[in-house]
C-alpha cells in the first residue's frame, strides 16, 4: 500500500503507539512529521524512520495548543509540502476515583484528548481539500466501549473523540477526505504497564490470549490511510484481539 507523495502528521509519535504508526507510514513511503511533547523521543521515532531509508521530521509540540500546532504545520509544509494525512495519537491518561476527579484535571484531559484532536484537524483539512484527497484517523479507547474504572474524564475525552469522528467523516464524505478512528485494546505500551493491573493474567482472559502490540495499531492505521481505504469512512476498527465485539 504505497503513500508515496503523501505528507502524514502522527501526534504523539515519540514512543508507543505512535512511533510505531509513524514508522509504518513511513515504511509505506510516506514522508512523516514525528510531533511530541518529548522532543527527544520525536527525533529517536525519526531516526529510526531515516536509519531505515525513510524520511521523517521530528518536531516538539504541544499538540494542544493552537499557535504551537500552525507554527509546525508552517514548517513540514515548507519542508515537505501539504499536509494529506493525520493521525492523532497524542493523548494522556490517569486513574483518578470520579469524585476525586478537579477541575483541572478534568480540563487538561478534555484540552490534550479531543480540543487537541480538533485543532490539528482545522489545520490539516484546508490542506486535504485543495487536494481532494486526506485522511484522518483517529486513536480513540476501547474504554468508550466499556468504560473504565476510575477514568471517567479520559473515558469523556475518548467518547467526545469519537463523536468528532463522526460528524467530520459525514461532513466531509463528498471531498474525498475520509476519518476514522482506531480504538486500541490492552496494547503493550508504558501506560499499560504503569496501569493498576495484572497485564500478564488479564491478557489470559483476551479471546487471543496475548497483549497487542504497538504494530497492531499501526497495520490497521496502514490500511485506513491508504487508496484502498478511499470508500472507508466513519467507521472502527476495533484492534483489540476480539475483547469487544461491538461498533461503538
Amino acid at each position: 500500500m504505497s503513500l508515496k507523495g503523501k505528507v502524514a502528521i502522527v501526534t504523539g509519535a515519540g514512543s508507543g503507539i505512535g512511533r510505531a504508526i509513524a514508522i509504518r507510514l513511513a515504511r509505506d513511503e510516506a514522508a512523516i512529521a514525528v510531533l511530541d511533547l518529548n522532543g527527544d523521543g520525536a527525533a529517536e521515532t525519526a531516526k529510526l524512520i531515516t536509519d531505515a531509508g525513510g524520511t521523517a521530521l521530528a518536531l516538539t509540540v504541544d499538540c494542544s495548543n493552537e499557535a504551537a500546532i500552525k507554527e509546525a504545520a508552517a514548517t513540514i509544509r515548507a519542508k515537505f509540502g501539504p499536509i494529506t494525512i493525520l493521525v492523532n495519537n497524542a493523548g494522556i491518561a490517569t486513574f483518578v476515583p470520579y469524585m476525586d476527579i478537579t477541575e483541572d484535571q478534568w480540563d487538561q484531559m478534555i484540552r490534550i484528548n479531543l480540543k487537541g484532536p480538533h485543532l490539528c484537524c482545522r489545520e490539516v483539512i484546508p490542506d486535504m481539500l485543495a487536494a481532494g484527497w486526506g485522511r484522518i484517523i483517529n486513536i480513540t479507547s476501547s474504554s468508550v466501549q466499556s468504560g473504565s474504572f476510575a477514568q471517567a474524564h479520559y473515558v469523556s475525552s475518548k467518547g467526545g473523540l469519537l463523536g468528532l469522528t463522526k460528524a467530520l467523516a459525514l461532513e466531509y464524505a463528498p471531498t474525498g477526505i475520509t476519518v476514522n478512528m482506531v480504538p486500541p485494546g490492552f496494547i503493550d505500551t508504558p501506560l499499560l504497564r504503569s496501569a493498576p493491573i495484572d497485564a500478564e493474567a488479564f491478557a489470559k482472559t483476551l479471546p487471543m490470549k496475548r497483549i497487542g502490540q504497538p504494530e497492531d495499531i499501526a497495520g490497521a492505521c496502514a490500511y485506513l490511510a491508504s487508496e484502498e481505504a478511499g470508500y472507508v469512512t466513519g467507521q472502527t476498527i476495533s484492534t483489540n484481539g476480539g475483547r469487544y465485539m461491538g461498533s461503538a
